[in-house]
């Protein structure tokens, strides 16, 4: 008997060390995310809320809160995460139900996005990926012999297609592009059949042609993505600037700090276009660099998974890791206008209190997988 196996019996505590280069990858993003948030949001802050610090201080709070409970759940053995699979899928579908029927908030315009419980405001579609990656992690190295029947696999599809429909309504189509994704690839690593994933291929575009078309993408979203400048003040302005921010960093960037697109240009230049701020501060170096980290903490993390000691740690672990790296990738293509404005944050940079909590507790679950990996040494 594995000593992991072994433990797993005896205690629900992690023993082994945790991964060391992939706790270094997030903490050195979160770090610079932090420095990057403080540059990008002080303008803005101090304009709108007469406080230079109110987001940075926020974030920080958050940062600090996030990072012990990283490494509190590193210690908790992944398997006890497994009970709890269906009733995290159920606890998401069930807010993004509440969600559509609520008036949306304030802050959403013309999108329903966020729950509030008093003070307390959260995306349910961020608990939605979380529940597809455990749930689908749970189901299919439980039923990996069952990954050939049409049965299996439809009932899977049925899963995926509940979340995606409820989060696609709100509207928020780069979340469900996201989701849809990590479901799909899970599915694939997991065994999924060569004649299922060519007709989930184009089943895929059907669906996507479907759900641009619901949130209105397939008018005036595709005209200012192509021509920003058609409406230059307007539709296209936002882009226009990010553009702008880009350009003007050059190769070295302007330096920390020096940004002049984040005063009050480039609008909430601490969200979702932090990274065209990003670029303007640090340039084309400094911003390859980002993406280089973020590159090696997906590597780190697939690496986690090929060694994991079972197939439910693999399969977590590669949801988990996929979900940033396609997320931080969807977020930079909005930033350079390479696909339409969706509205999706760039992991660790973007301000965020919740998200940032949800995605150092998910960090926190594949360091989890590595202490068991290390224990097979």
């Amino acid at each position: 008997m594995s000593n992991a196996v072994k433990q797993k019996k005896s205690s629900f505590i992690s023993k082994g060390k945790l991964d060391i280069s992939f706790l270094s990858f997030v903490l050195i993003l979160l770090t610079v995310g932090l420095v990057m948030l403080f540059s990008a949001s002080y303008a803005y802050s101090y304009a709108y809320f007469d406080n230079s610090y109110k987001f940075i201080l926020r974030q920080s709070i958050f940062a600090v809160i996030g990072v012990g409970i990283m490494m509190g759940i590193s210690k908790i053995d992944y398997h006890f995460w497994k009970k709890f699979s269906w009733m995290v899928f159920f606890a998401s579908i069930i807010m993004l139900g509440i969600l559509l029927i609520l008036p949306p908030m304030a802050t959403d315009l013309d999108v329903k996005r966020w729950l509030a419980i008093g003070s307390f405001s959260f995306q349910p579609s961020e608990i939605a990926k979380f529940a597809i990656i455990l749930l689908f992690s749970s189901l299919i190295s439980a039923n990996y012999k069952h990954m050939k029947s049409f049965k299996f696999i439809a009932f899977l599809i049925i899963l995926l297609g509940l979340t995606c429909v409820l989060v696609v309504l709100e509207p928020h189509l780069s979340a469900t592009v996201l989701i849809f994704a990590i479901g799909v690839v899970l599915m694939v690593v997991g065994g999924l059949q060569l004649r299922y994933i060519v007709a989930g291929g184009f089943s895929a575009i059907g669906l996507f042609v479907a759900a641009i078309t619901i949130v209105g993408y397939s008018s005036d979203r595709i005209k200012y993505w192509l021509d920003p400048w058609a409406d230059a003040s307007g539709s296209g302005f936002q882009t226009i600037q990010s553009l702008l921010a880009i350009g003007s960093g050059g190769i070295l960037g302007r330096g920390i700090g020096q940004s002049r697109q984040k005063y009050l240009w480039v609008p909430e230049p601490h969200n979702d276009f932090i990274f065209s701020i990003v670029c303007e501060e640090l340039g084309l170096i400094g911003a390859l660099v980002i993406i280089l980290l973020f590159c090696l903490l997906v590597w780190r993390g697939f690496t986690i998974a090929m060694r994991s000691p079972d197939r439910f740690g693999a399969l977590l672990t590669i949801g988990l890791v996929f979900q940033i790296g396609l997320q931080a990738m969807l977020n930079i293509w909005v930033v350079t206008n390479t696909i339409p404005n969706t509205g999706i944050s760039l992991p660790f940079f973007s301000y965020g209190g919740t998200s940032l909590l949800i995605l150092l507790a998910e960090m926190g679950i594949v360091l989890s997988v590595s202490r068991q990996a290390n224990l097979e040494k």
